[in-house]
């Protein structure tokens, strides 16, 4: 689940050149499986309602209640699975950070992992109940991610003394950028030394996918979550420090992504509903 304002991946943002970004917001939801459903509805400035815990877009929101965070969600998926997408995500922190890491030398890009180590209840209709590890954070950035970006991977691993995240980037410029961070339940936050970068088999839509791993261990996709031409999402086995764990693997192409020929595609998956009235949702 994402919450977006400047809905970075929705076409319609980028075809109104990004001037407005809370003209563009979405709560996006994707499921996995036999009954698996994505929704991505860009919707417009009358759907966004903030406050200090509080952030509702059009009838689905995104709340703190004391030390929980409260997803309430009611949505519509995409072709080719068109249905009713309704349900609460709660998550329970097991600590709360507050540092901000920068993903480019300049900081127009910049990333906070408010809660790497949760425990979440999920109860979406259709057939998706269960609880397990749960993780949130945030992306804040000043510019398009393609004018930035060429490429980039990002992994959260769970492991025996909380969790392990490791974004690891490809500037415009080829420059690298790698950021290797280890959580404690205590809320204690550490730079390690990251293990070497190891390839993965590409997704479906052969996206190129590597992750951590140590030396002479070959990652591999335990279960495919979401596959689209320029991304790919999935839990992917990794070993560390002798410790196999398996956590959620994202691995973004902005190149393919800035291809304008793919705009049109993505607009089938992500519809465009321009206005909202809050008494519509009921509440």
């Amino acid at each position: 689940m994402i919450g977006f304002i400047g809905s970075v991946f929705s076409p319609w943002y980028r075809w109104s050149g990004r001037r407005d970004p809370q003209n563009h917001c979405c709560i996006n939801v994707a499921t996995y499986g036999p009954k698996g459903r994505f929704t991505m509805t860009d919707r417009g400035r009358p759907a966004l309602r903030q406050s200090k815990d509080v952030f509702e877009v059009g009838p689905s929101s995104i709340r703190w209640e004391g030390d929980r965070l409260v997803i309430d969600v009611n949505e519509v998926s995409s072709p080719p699975l068109i249905s009713r997408v309704r349900g609460r995500i709660t998550l329970h922190p097991e600590a709360l950070f507050g540092q901000t890491v920068a993903l480019t030398p300049d900081g127009r890009h910049r990333w906070q992992p408010f809660a790497p180590i949760a425990r979440i209840e999920v109860d979406l209709a259709p057939g998706h109940c269960w609880q397990g590890h749960g993780y949130f954070d945030a992306n804040f950035g000043e510019a398009a991610l393609e004018d930035d970006f060429d490429y980039w991977t990002w992994g959260r691993f769970p492991h025996q003394r909380g969790a392990r995240c490791f974004y690891d980037a490809t500037l415009r410029d080829g420059k690298q950028q790698s950021t290797a961070l280890e959580f404690h339940s205590d809320g204690h936050m550490a730079e390690i030394a990251p293990p070497p970068k190891a390839p993965m088999r590409r997704s479906l839509w052969a996206v190129r996918r590597e992750t951590r791993a140590d030396a002479g261990f070959t990652p591999r996709q335990e279960l495919a979550m979401l596959d689209a031409p320029f991304y790919a999402r999935a839990a992917v086995r990794t070993r560390i420090d002798g410790q196999e764990s398996v956590g959620v693997h994202e691995a973004l192409d902005l190149r393919r992504f800035a291809q304008p020929l793919l705009k049109p595609m993505l607009a089938v998956r992500v519809p465009r509903r321009r206005s909202w009235r809050f008494e519509d949702s009921g509440r």
